[in-house]
């Protein structure tokens, strides 16, 4: 039977990959807990595994001591000479072998629980060190069951979870199908699964562009960025030195193969493939695609960029629900507002007339006050002699002279920069009711853009709307997006 343990041992280590050590590190412990609870908690015992013999001892120490206080732990110098060593000394420690066959049934039990216990402690340990560098990696495993909305996945040699976070919202699977999946991370504290996987993190798309496309596993192109509502769509920015590489045509493939596997993989979602560049407006710009911008004003202080496009180009530059926009702005790391052309014309026009209304200045001054960002006579009277003196062909009598003008011409005009008007907003290209438009502008909705991002279904944010109109904007809105779209 002691020999026997060491089998076991050997074979156990050998079934879970985990160092014969480890085991009997284990197996000493767990006769240490059942030696405590028969012999008793206040004694100083200590346990150890014999390999040779396969036998475990059980040794009872305690110290040699002038006066006794704890019987449990020390023995007197008489005793110790008498019952020990006759050369004993103060301040020995002294050992007795104990029997260890009196252990009965419940000690043995307690030494399989804390057997079990160390075993699955020693195992989950042995799974972290094989994969504590994999974070980042794909890895394929089989679907297992569902546990409250986790998907368990079976690896092999262990499980891993992909939790309902990580999933990607419209997949769904079954029992027995192969998942393709990236190691999130690994958590050593979980008493579940250790492995946490996901499909729906942006590096999960670009693992499978490293290894769809030699070329970027090469190092030939880069993945400049990622951005995913994931199962809906992605961008992706990549980027070659080498000018005579086509980087998006690198990744798409011939006819397509390269991205048709990626969108195949993630069960249809649309990627727009795009060309980074340093520039960027240039790269905000063709963020948007598949819409044609016509240009782009950045406001580097606010990290902003405006950027106009054509009146049919509005829903596009857009997207349904705004996930063009968002996904563009995710990717460049620049707030976007996308306006139309003639939204934007038409404020143009308002600002150049109550500009050119301001004494001593012309049409010529009136573009170059505009381009500089002065929008209004009220943004002129504001302004200091030592802004106006950057324009172009300004000097100090004429700045103070235009700033008392605009003074006078602000206070009889009611032209706000910060107050659009309704009929400059691009909300009427929206089929709906007059009344409906002037709720949602006085109600903070200036254009199509914060419509599409806005949470519709949200009833406490349009309460200013009865249920009737609230149906109609919606029905509105997708007819606006599809149509479009389809143009």
């Amino acid at each position: 039977m002691k020999f026997e343990l060491n089998a076991i041992l050997s074979q156990i280590g050998k079934d879970k990959g985990i160092d014969k050590k480890i085991l009997i590190e284990a197996v000493e412990s767990a006769m240490l807990s059942a030696a405590k609870k028969h012999f008793g908690h206040g004694l100083n015992l200590e346990t150890s595994y014999n390999t040779e013999t396969g036998e475990m001892e059980v040794v009872e120490f305690k110290v040699v001591v002038e006066h006794v206080e704890d019987p449990n732990t020390q023995i007197s110098l008489k005793d110790a000479r008498e019952q020990f060593d006759p050369d004993a000394m103060i301040g020995d420690e002294l050992g007795k072998k104990l029997d260890s066959t009196v252990l009965g049934r419940i000690a043995a039990q307690t030494a399989k629980q804390v057997i079990v216990q160390k075993l699955r402690d020693a195992e989950r340990g042995v799974i972290y060190e094989e994969y504590k560098g994999s974070k980042g990696d794909t890895i394929n495993g089989i679907v297992q069951r569902y546990e409250k909305g986790n998907v368990i996945v079976n690896l092999g040699r262990t499980e891993a979870v992909l939790p309902k976070r990580e999933q990607i919202t419209k997949e769904r699977y079954r029992q027995g199908d192969r998942i393709r999946s990236m190691i999130l991370d690994i958590d050593r504290s979980a008493r579940g699964p250790q492995i946490i996987l996901s499909r729906s993190h942006p590096n999960f798309l670009r693992k499978l562009f490293e290894q769809e496309v030699p070329e970027i596993a090469e190092g030939i192109i880069q993945i400049k960025g990622v951005a995913r509502e994931p199962g809906e769509r992605a961008k992706i920015a990549v980027y070659a030195e080498d000018s005579a590489i086509d980087p998006v045509g690198a990744c798409v493939g011939i006819k397509g193969s390269r991205v048709q596997d990626i969108v195949q993989e993630l069960r249809g979602e649309r990627i727009d493939i795009i060309t980074w560049t340093a520039d960027a407006p240039s790269f905000v710009a063709r963020s948007l695609s598949p819409a044609e911008v016509t240009r782009v004003v950045m406001d580097e202080d606010e990290k902003t960029m405006e950027v106009v496009v054509a009146d049919d180009q509005l829903s596009l530059a857009i997207g349904k629900g705004g996930q063009n926009v968002k996904l563009a702005s995710k990717l460049t790391g620049w707030k976007i507002d996308v306006r139309s052309v003639g939204a934007v014309e038409k404020e143009n026009k308002q600002a150049l007339e109550s500009l050119e209304s301001i004494s001593g200045v012309d049409f010529s001054m009136a573009q170059l006050l505009l381009q500089d960002g002065f929008r209004s006579a009220k943004h002129v009277a504001d302004a200091t002699v030592e802004e106006l003196l950057e324009i172009e062909g300004m000097n100090e009598d004429l700045a103070k002279s235009i700033i008392e003008s605009a003074k006078n011409v602000a206070a009889k005009e009611e032209f706000s920069e910060t107050k659009l008007s309704m009929q400059d907003s691009d909300l009427n290209n929206l089929s709906v009711s007059d009344d409906i438009k002037n709720k949602l502008f006085d109600n903070g909705y200036h254009s199509i853009q914060e419509l599409a991002v806005a949470d519709l279904d949200n009833k406490s944010s349009f309460d200013f709307l009865e249920e009737e109109e609230m149906e109609l904007l919606k029905k509105t809105l997708d007819d606006f997006f599809k149509r479009k779209i389809e143009l």
